[in-house]
Formats: C-alpha cells, sequence, structure tokens
C-alpha cells in the first residue's frame, strides 16, 4: 500500500455548513484514508508487555492557538482517536507556561508543546526540574520572524538591516518570544547573532504568549517577535509588522512543536502513548494529503474553540503563499508539514540536542550535559518506530539528520559540546 494516499473530490454543494462539519471530516477522513485505514486498525498485533490495549481511554491534551496544533485538534474531530481505541479531548490552554504547569501536575495527559520547552523542563530550566518525553515531532517549519512596520519605515527588513538600525540609532530595542527555553526563543536568538546581534546583550528580550504577540505590537510593547503562525501573517493582514524572516530559511525542516508528555507517563501507559501518536500522525497524513484537506482543515482550527482568528490569517500560509507585508510574494515550497509520507515525525535524536546546544549557547545552561544521554532518555524512539510501523510509515535510517542553518554552519548531532561552544556571538 501507498504511503501517500490521495483525496476525494467533492463537489461545492457537500462542502459543509457549520452543522454538518463534523460528520463531513469524519467521512473525509475515512475516504482519504480508505482500506489502509481500516486494514491497519482491523487487527493489532501483541506488544511484547501483552495487550496493546490503552490503559487510558479518554485523554486530555493541551495546545496553544497556533496552526501547528492542527494534526492534534484533526485527530479528534476526525475520530482517529476512536479508531485506535482512545478519546482526545483536545484542551484550549493560554501560555507554554500554563502548558508546563498542567503536564506536571497531571491535568494534561499530553501537550502540543515545543521542542526546546521539553528539553528545559528535563533539565529543571524554565521551572521545576521533571522527566519528559517527546513521542514525536508535530511539524516542521511555519515559524515567522515579525518586525514592526515602524521598524521597516526606517530601513529594517532582514537581520542585515535590522542590525545596521540598531547600530546607528541607540536605544533599547524589545523582542518577544514565547517560553525562554523554546523554539522561537531560539530562532529569534539564532537569526540575530547571524547578523552580529547578541540577544542577550544588545537588545532586551520578553515572553508573551502566541496569541497576544500581534495585539503587544499594536501598542508599541515591542520592535519585533518571533511566533507560529498564523500570528505572523495576522500582523501583515493587520497592516502593523512584515516578515523579516521565515523559521524555514532560518533552518529548513527544522522541528518545531512536538507531541510532549511526562516520562512517568510514557513508561506507566505505553499503550495510550502509541494509540495517540497512531491517531495524530494519520492526522497529519490526511492534512498533507490535499490542498482540500488543508483548507477543511483552516477552516476548522480558525474556529473560536481552536485558534479563534480569520480563516484567511490560517489557509495562506499553510498552503505556502506568502507575502512579506512589503509588496513581496512567493510560494514557498517548505512550508509548514504535518507528515510528508513520515519525515516530519521521527523524533530524531540530533534535534532534541541541537536545543540542549542552544540553551548552554545563552547561558540557560550553566555547564555542558551528556548531549547524547539526555536526549536518548527524552526522546522515546522505541515507541515511536512501534506506532510507525503499524501505520507502515517508513523510519530514517539513523537517529541523527545533517542540517544546515542560516549562518552557513552544519548540525549534524556529533560534538555538540564543540558545537555549542564553536559560536562567535553567545552569552
Amino acid at each position: 500500500m501507498s504511503k501517500r494516499q490521495s483525496s476525494p473530490a467533492f463537489t461545492p454543494s457537500e462542502i459543509p455548513t457549520a452543522t454538518g462539519r463534523r460528520d463531513f471530516l469524519r467521512r473525509s477522513a475515512g475516504a482519504a484514508s480508505g482500506a489502509f485505514l481500516y486494514g491497519a486498525l482491523g487487527h493489532h498485533g501483541a506488544w511484547a508487555a501483552g495487550s496493546d490495549a490503552p490503559e487510558i481511554k479518554e485523554v486530555k491534551i493541551g495546545f496553544i492557538p497556533l496552526t501547528d496544533c492542527a494534526s492534534v485538534v484533526m485527530a479528534s474531530v476526525l475520530g482517529l482517536d476512536q479508531k485506535y481505541g482512545v478519546k482526545i479531548t483536545p484542551t484550549k490552554e493560554a501560555s507554554w507556561a500554563g502548558v508546563r504547569d498542567k503536564l506536571v501536575n497531571g491535568d494534561l495527559d499530553f501537550a502540543h508543546v515545543l521542542y526546546g520547552m521539553v528539553y528545559g523542563m528535563h533539565l529543571g530550566v524554565g521551572g521545576p526540574q521533571k522527566d519528559m518525553a517527546v513521542l514525536m515531532t508535530l511539524n516542521r517549519n511555519g515559524q515567522a520572524i515579525t518586525l514592526s512596520k515602524k521598524l521597516a519605515e526606517k530601513g529594517a527588513v532582514d537581520a542585515a538591516s535590522l542590525a545596521k538600525l540598531m547600530a546607528t540609532e541607540k536605544r533599547e530595542y524589545t523582542f518577544a518570544q514565547t517560553f525562554p527555553t523554546g523554539t522561537h526563543a531560539m530562532w529569534l536568538y539564532y537569526w540575530l547573532a547571524s547578523a552580529g546581534i547578541n540577544p542577550i546583550k544588545d537588545a532586551k528580550v520578553i515572553t508573551v504568549p502566541p496569541p497576544q504577540m500581534v495585539a503587544n505590537m499594536r501598542v508599541g510593547n515591542m520592535d519585533g517577535y518571533c511566533v507560529g503562525e498564523p500570528w505572523g501573517h495576522r500582523a501583515i493582514m493587520d497592516g502593523i509588522g512584515i516578515t523579516a524572516v521565515t523559521s524555514q530559511d532560518i533552518w529548513r525542516d527544522h522541528p518545531e512543536k512536538v507531541l510532549g508528555c511526562t516520562g512517568d507517563f510514557a513508561n506507566k501507559n505505553p499503550n495510550t502513548a502509541r494509540a495517540v501518536m497512531m491517531a495524530v500522525m494519520e492526522a497529519g497524513r490526511w492534512i498533507d494529503a490535499s490542498m482540500q484537506n488543508k483548507l477543511k482543515m483552516a477552516e476548522t482550527i480558525a474556529a473560536k474553540s481552536y485558534v479563534n482568528t480569520n480563516v484567511d490569517a490560517i489557509n495562506q500560509r499553510i498552503l505556502g503563499r506568502y507575502q512579506n507585508g512589503l509588496g513581496k510574494t512567493w510560494d514557498d515550497p517548505n512550508h509548514m508539514k504535518f507528515f510528508a509520507d513520515g519525515d516530519v515525525n521521527y523524533p530524531y535524536l540530533s534535534d532534541g540536542m541541537w536545543f540542549l546546544t542552544q540553551h548552554k549557547r545563552w547561558g540557560l545552561l550553566k555547564n555542558h550535559p551528556d548531549y547524547l544521554a539526555v536526549a536518548k532518555k527524552i526522546n522515546k524512539t522505541e515507541l515511536y518506530k512501534q506506532a510507525a510501523s503499524q501505520l507502515k510509515v517508513s523510519l530514517p535510517k539513523s537517529d541523527l539528520r545533517t542540517s544546515k542553518l542560516i549562518d552557513g554552519s552544519s548540525w549534524t548531532g556529533a560534538d555538540p559540546a564543540r558545537y555549542a561552544d564553536s559560536f562567535a556571538v553567545k552569552a
């Protein structure tokens, strides 16, 4: 059976009303996945521990209102969770700090969560120490750094021109990210540093929850911010900001959000974890299967109960249709992906270690950790392989991958301590 499934066409008369959307989406999910889905679910092989029945039947998955919560939301909306023997309740959270606290105290079973935040929690950075687990990568690409229109009018439209303005017009420049150890902080810091701007010494950096970014820029609280969509495109729609760089231009095919939980939960409930992973992976495959599915997803998650924005704020960039707010438009082949024939979802150890190297670079970690040992403990590669094998999703040959970043440096996962110390601009 091919890994890529085509999605059937629907006539205009079949496009759902709001009241019929849930049934329509369930039907289209079944049609998109077809015999593969039902074949895979007809019989589950027994795991080594015995029965593969989920230990917990109903689970809460926290999410922040961002486009990349889509595979978690759609796993529930499409009913894919029930096919794997669990019921997913997506719960909307106000901030990443709230997600952290609810994971630690057990109010959430899983979360759509920042990759670097999971690693920070595991090492006790940015909150109390708690053993954590990364089950799978939810998406890659699709974040952006926005600069205010006021900066753009003074010529600051990219990293080099921003550095020039900051050097000639001296004042305190304020930039926002979404959590100190998270992905957005690391993209922001890396991008600023690539132009010689030290984010720790040359700027003021504040933490703002994603849905509040646009409102804060509107009233002048920051000069720029890094966040996930749709809050980059929303600033352009509202005429208050410009896209200076996309995260995929900082690191093409970078990991972004992950499906995370505590280490205790993963160890005690491996069958539940596998079931949720399979449902979410199947939802990601459904999203990526066609333009029509992406548009249905955008319509669904734009609702007040999820992202709470205009569908137009979501649907353009999810299709790779970008504009920068200064008249430039382009089609980006490296837009946000949720599955990409399974390439997105593997929890590479090198991806996790990269965030640790940046935590060390920026002084969040005082000493070098045992990078590989930490990554092996957090990233549940064996659980992922079991879930992927049930879905017949291909697996990479290595737990490490090679990536090239915006400053020309290559990251392979080899000698992470040397890599962390190699940067000229650091804390």
